[in-house]
C-alpha cells in the first residue's frame, strides 16, 4: 500500500502529528520534498520533538527515507540526529536512508537567500534557510548532492566548478565572497558520517511495495504554497501536492492507494501572501494564543483566520484526496459563533473557487456561514460521540461541503488526542 499525506492549506496543519499517529501501521515513511524550512512537531509521552528533515515516523519502527526531491542542510540533519539520541531514539543507517541524489544546501545558498530577500521591494517572507537557491541549483544542474559530500575528491572537484559563479552572484548582491568556499571541511566530515546512510530511495520503495509492504509519503508545507499551483509569488520552492510524491520519490502514480489531506479547523499562514479569512482581531488572537500558532522553524506568529472552503476545494482538486484529517478542533472552543467561509465576493460577483491570480485572491471578501460554538473542553474526548453537538455539527458541515470524508479528528497536541471518525 502506498499512501501520500499532504497539507491542504498553507502548511502547519499538523501533518507531523498525523504521520506520527499513522506510522505504526507502515513499514516505510518517506519525506519527498522541501527542506528544513518545514517544521513537523510530534508530541509523545510528554516530550515535544520538532523535526525539520527526519520524517515524523521516527518514534516508531518504520524505515525512514529522505528522497531526492528534498534539499538537505546536513548540519541540521546532524543536529536532529543528536537531539533524538539525547531523548533515547538512535537513528542509525538501518533506520534512516538518504538518497544519493538529495540536493545539499550549502552556506552560499543561505547567504544568497538572505541577500536576495533583503533586496526585494515586496518581501516573500522566506525562512532564509537557502531552500529556494538550492532548488535553483537543482534545476540549473549546478547542485551539490549527498553523494558528493560523502566523497572528498568528488566534492572538491564539484565545488571548484561551482564556486566562481557563486562568488559572482554574492558580489552582485553586496555580500561576503568568502562564503562561497566556506564550511568545506565541516561538510566533508559530516559527509563521512552520513555515507553509510546513502541509499536508492526509489529502489527501496518499489521493492517494498512489490513485497506487499506499506509506504507512507510525507509532504512538507501546504498545497497553496506549491511552486506551480500556489499563491505565487508567496510560495515555497518545491511542489507540495500529492502528485509530487510520485515524481520526487520515483514511484509510478498507478501505485498510489490513498491520499490524505490535513486541514486545521481554521486556517493559518506564515509570511506574506493573500489570506482572505484572516482575522486581525480578538478572534485571530484567540486562535493564535490557544493554538500556539508560532512557526516551528522561524518562531514567527502565524496569521489566523476562519476555515476557507474555496481554498479547501482547490486543494482537493490538486491532490485527489481520498480522506481528510481535521486538526486543532479544540482551538475553536470558546468561540461563538464559529464561521466557515463558503465563497468569496470578487468585483461584485459571488464565487465558490479561488481565482488563479494572487492579487485577485487578495481582493476577495469572504462569504460566511455561521454555526453556534461550544464552551466545553474537548481535549480529552476520545471519539466523535463524546463531542458537543455543535462540534459534531461543525465537522458534519465541513464533510458535506468538502465532499471528502474526515477520517481523523485531533483535539489536542498529544498522541492520544486523535481519534478516527
Amino acid at each position: 500500500m502506498f499512501t501520500i499525506i499532504t497539507g491542504a492549506q498553507f502548511g502547519d496543519e499538523g501533518k507531523g502529528k498525523i504521520v506520527d499517529m499513522m506510522a505504526s501501521q507502515y513499514d516505510i515513511v518517506a519525506r519527498f520534498q522541501g527542506g528544513d524550512n518545514a517544521g513537523h512537531t510530534v508530541v509523545a509521552e510528554g516530550k515535544t520533538y520538532k523535526l525539520h528533515l527526519i520524517p515524523s515516523g521516527v518514534l516508531f519502527d518504520a524505515r525512514l527515507l529522505i528522497g531526492p526531491g528534498t534539499v538537505m542542510n546536513p548540519k541540521i540533519l546532524m543536529e536532529e540526529i543528536a537531539m533524538l539520541a539525547e531523548n533515547g531514539t538512535t537513528v542509525k543507517p538501518d533506520k534512516l536512508g538518504i538518497d544519493a541524489k538529495t540536493s545539499i544546501i550549502m552556506p552560499y545558498h543561505i547567504a544568497l537567500d538572505s541577500l536576495r530577500e533583503s533586496k526585494r521591494a515586496v518581501k516573500i517572507g522566506t525562512t532564509n534557510r537557502g531552500i529556494g537557491f538550492a532548488y535553483i541549483d537543482k534545476v540549473g544542474r549546478d547542485e551539490i548532492q549527498m553523494a558528493d559530500i560523502a566523497d572528498r575528491n568528488r566534492f572538491l572537484k564539484r565545488l571548484e566548478e561551482i564556486a566562481p559563479q557563486k562568488e559572482a552572484a554574492i558580489r552582485d548582491l553586496g555580500g561576503d565572497l568568502s562564503i562561497a568556499r566556506s564550511g568545506i571541511e565541516e561538510y566533508i566530515e559530516i559527509g563521512k558520517k552520513l555515507k553509510p546512510y546513502i541509499t536508492d530511495v526509489s529502489r527501496e520503495i518499489n521493492l517494498a511495495l512489490k513485497e506487499g509492504k506499506k509506504v507512507l509519503a510525507e509532504g512538507a508545507q501546504g498545497s497553496h504554497l506549491d511552486i506551480i499551483h500556489g499563491t505565487q509569488k508567496f510560495v515555497t520552492s518545491s511542489s507540495t501536492v500529492a502528485g509530487s510524491a510520485c515524481s520526487a520519490l520515483g514511484v509510478g502514480p498507478t501505485k498510489v492507494d490513498k491520499v490524505i489531506g490535513v486541514v486545521k479547523a481554521y486556517i493559518t499562514r506564515v509570511g506574506e501572501g493573500p489570506l482572505p479569512t484572516e482575522q486581525k482581531n480578538a478572534v485571530g488572537e484567540h486562535l493564535r494564543g490557544k493554538g500556539g500558532e508560532f512557526g516551528t522553524t522561524t518562531g514567527r506568529p502565524r496569521r489566523c483566520g476562519w476555515f476557507d472552503l474555496p481554498l479547501a476545494r482547490k486543494s482537493i482538486d490538486l491532490n485527489g484526496y481520498t480522506g481528510m484529517a481535521l486538526t486543532k478542533l479544540d482551538v475553536l472552543t470558546g468561540l461563538d459563533p464559529v464561521k466557515v467561509c463558503t465563497g468569496y465576493e470578487l468585483d461584485g460577483k459571488i464565487i465558490d473557487y479561488p481565482p488563479e491570480l494572487s492579487d485577485e485572491l487578495a481582493r476577495c471578501k469572504p462569504v460566511y456561514t455561521e454555526l453556534p460554538g461550544w464552551d466545553e473542553d474537548i481535549s480529552s474526548r476520545e471519539n466523535l460521540r463524546e463531542l458537543p453537538e455543535n462540534a459534531k455539527e461543525y465537522i458534519g458541515l465541513l464533510e458535506q461541503l468538502m465532499g471528502v470524508g474526515i477520517e481523523y479528528i485531533s483535539v489536542g497536541p498529544g498522541r492520544q488526542q486523535t481519534f478516527t471518525n
